[in-house]
């Protein structure tokens, strides 16, 4: 299926590794330019000859912090002609309110939520006034069933998804697309290495993580493709009349009772 992207340049933040980079490699298939965002130069660098092995499309690395105000303002600034924008970047550790420091706090939201604004505000001001433009932000479905040992994460989120349906329905009178995606947990390395100190504390083998996921729908974590594959239809022009919602990916998991 042609999703009609071939030749657009799309922004990808958190785009060294995980979804981020599932991301870029299904729109490299797809024709599109890249600019990947991390922090680290190497992983990037990394990214970017895995793309272009498989693909020949333009890839520029952008070695920024984003939970930087002033640099995530000044990228957004420097890239705001991009046709999509994958907001991807952030990880929120877990923890209760009396657990929680102002400054954790503060250096959780710095990256996920104030990074996710600071990169779109000129993108999206940009794409707005060329009347053409796509922003998925990829947020977490504890925005919707916020859990109060993930207090600083749920707030976050539920943050995000508000502005992502906000924007989402102004956007349209500007020709621009809005759209929020709920990943499942997925089987990324960050989650792998998660899984794999659980598996040796309970059942005394790394190995064996993948036992512990059984309860998950379909007995297994989400894998990068499905939810990158997800993400790229989004943003592509087969999703054209979808904006100002939120997409859940999670194999029904937010409705079931346990």
């Amino acid at each position: 299926m042609d999703l009609r992207i071939k030749g657009k340049t799309a922004l990808i933040t958190g785009g060294s590794r995980g979804i981020g980079l599932g991301v870029a490699k299904l729109l490299a298939e797809e024709g599109c330019n890249l600019h990947l965002v991390a922090r680290k130069s190497e992983n990037l660098e990394a990214a970017r000859k895995a793309i272009l092995t498989e693909h020949k499309v333009e890839v520029t690395c952008h070695a920024v912090d984003l939970s930087d105000a002033a640099a995530a303002s000044q990228l957004s600034l420097e890239l705001k002609g991009v046709d999509i924008l994958i907001n991807n970047a952030g990880s929120i550790p877990q923890g209760a309110l009396a657990k929680m420091d102002q400054a954790a706090l503060e250096a959780s939201w710095s990256l996920k939520l104030f990074g996710f604004l600071n990169v779109a505000r000129e993108v999206y001001t940009a794409m707005c006034k060329r009347r053409s433009g796509v922003i998925i932000n990829v947020i977490g479905a504890s925005g919707e069933r916020p859990r109060a040992d993930y207090i600083a994460g749920s707030m976050a989120n539920a943050a995000l998804i508000s502005m992502s349906r906000a924007l989402g329905a102004e956007s349209p009178a500007y020709g621009v697309r809005v759209v929020g995606l709920n990943p499942a947990a997925t089987e990324t390395e960050r989650q792998t290495v998660r899984w794999e100190a659980r598996a040796q504390k309970e059942l005394g083998d790394a190995k064996r993580w993948h036992e512990l996921t059984k309860g998950y729908p379909f007995g297994r974590l989400a894998s990068v493709d499905e939810i990158a594959s997800t993400i790229v239809f989004l943003a592509s022009g087969r999703a054209s009349y979808i904006s100002g919602t939120i997409v859940t990916v999670d194999g029904g998991r937010s409705f079931r009772d346990k």
